[in-house]
């Protein structure tokens, strides 16, 4: 199918979910890019305390506030 017959069937309300091979679907500018980071103690302390609070993972909270942060810029 044409892209352009794809998109007129969703812009006119039609199911488009049996056409999209899931198997292969990515999310755009979501590949994962491994860093490594050196924090001192005292914020890995802070960002332990804050992780527990929330009931998540460091690196969640993290990647949280980069994210934020990245927004205002």
């Amino acid at each position: 199918m044409k892209s352009k017959d794809f998109d007129k069937k969703f812009d006119d309300g039609e199911s488009v979910t049996s056409l999209i091979n899931k198997k292969h679907a990515r999310r755009l500018n979501q590949d994962q890019k491994r860093v490594n980071v050196d924090f001192p103690q005292w914020m890995v302390d802070l960002l332990d305390k804050q992780a527990k609070r929330l009931g998540v993972t460091r690196q969640s909270v993290i990647k949280h506030f980069i994210a934020d942060h990245l927004k205002h810029i």
